[in-house]
């Protein structure tokens, strides 16, 4: 069988087994070092209030939210581009 990638689309090395986790979007159980990580920040106040906050001199605490995408639905929200077969293979 053909091998597309070196990695075999992984992140993992020599390691062994890597944990599942779910996707975000399908909930698809995916290999940890596998899925596309996407760390976003989320603000809870409007962005005018905020800038007349910031100027008062308040601290404005913006959480971050983190989500784990299968491949394909990666490729289909545009986190990951399709590369043509030179891109893919630099060995």
């Amino acid at each position: 069988m053909s091998k597309k990638r070196k990695s075999r689309g992984r992140s993992k090395g020599g390691k062994g087994r890597s944990d599942v986790i779910h996707c975000s979007n399908c909930g698809a159980a995916v290999p940890r070092d596998k899925a596309k990580k996407v760390t976003t920040r989320t603000s809870l106040v409007e962005p005018t209030l905020a800038r007349e906050l910031r100027a008062a001199g308040a601290y404005i605490a913006s959480p971050t939210q983190v989500r784990y995408y299968c491949i394909s639905c990666s490729v289909h929200y545009g986190i990951v581009k399709v590369r043509a077969k030179s891109e893919r293979r630099s060995w």
